[in-house]
């Protein structure tokens, strides 16, 4: 049951798409421009750099407001509260995604992922931060750093959890955790099927910071 609540708090703060709202609030539907995509790297190239740091501060926030909830009301499960916490986060990317009240046309749960990843442990923190940005400042492709962070992720969860880094936690719930992050993971690379085939083709795009957005 813990599980299930915990998803469906995540949810909820996932819901909250700031790209379509921000976009909202310049008199558009972000979701008809661009990659069509209610996310990050959608705002920051249709909207410009300023839109993309908010969209992405506002993506980060409501997956580290899942967890911060989640720890709060289950504190007391010290031996599994690592565990309720990924599924608070997975829930997040989930209402990021699939947003009911849009036809469950969301982003790709990068943003999402990221404040996951900031609010989950101090240790994934230096691993996600170092491979995105040293990724996009040398290629330039967001799809590619997303991609490799999600990688990163899950080969950290086990060596975390086979380290003992996660406390008392059981053999069979570590396995569980290792399980989840593996379906977060696979869910991010199918919603990035398409830039996967860029990738593989040399013609995915660049994104560049830039102050004006492309409506101006």
């Amino acid at each position: 049951m813990e599980r299930i609540i915990c998803l469906l708090i995540g949810y909820v703060f996932g819901l909250f798409q700031t790209a379509y709202f921000y976009g909202k609030s310049k008199g558009i539907d972000i979701r008809q421009y661009g990659s069509g995509n209610s996310g990050t790297t959608n705002a920051l190239r249709v909207l410009g750099t300023k839109a993309g740091l908010i969209v992405l501060l506002g993506d980060c926030l409501k997956c580290i407001a899942a967890v911060t909830v989640v720890r709060m009301i289950y504190g007391d499960h010290q031996e599994i509260i690592y565990l309720l916490c990924l599924y608070g986060g997975a829930g997040a990317v989930l209402g990021h995604n699939f947003p009911f009240y849009m036809n469950f046309r969301g982003g790709k749960g990068i943003a999402a992922t990221a404040g996951l990843i900031l609010s989950f442990h101090p240790y994934f923190i230096l691993m996600g931060v170092t491979i995105f940005f040293g990724i996009f400042f040398t290629t330039h492709m967001v799809s590619l750093g997303s991609l490799l962070v999600y990688a990163g992720f899950v080969v950290e969860m086990v060596v975390c959890g086979q380290m003992g880094v996660f406390g008392e936690m059981s053999q069979a719930h570590l396995y569980e955790m290792y399980a989840l992050s593996v379906i977060l993971a696979a869910m991010a690379y199918w919603r990035h099927r398409q830039n996967i085939v860029r990738l593989l083709h040399g013609t995915e795009r660049k994104t560049y910071l830039r102050k004006k957005n492309k409506l101006d």
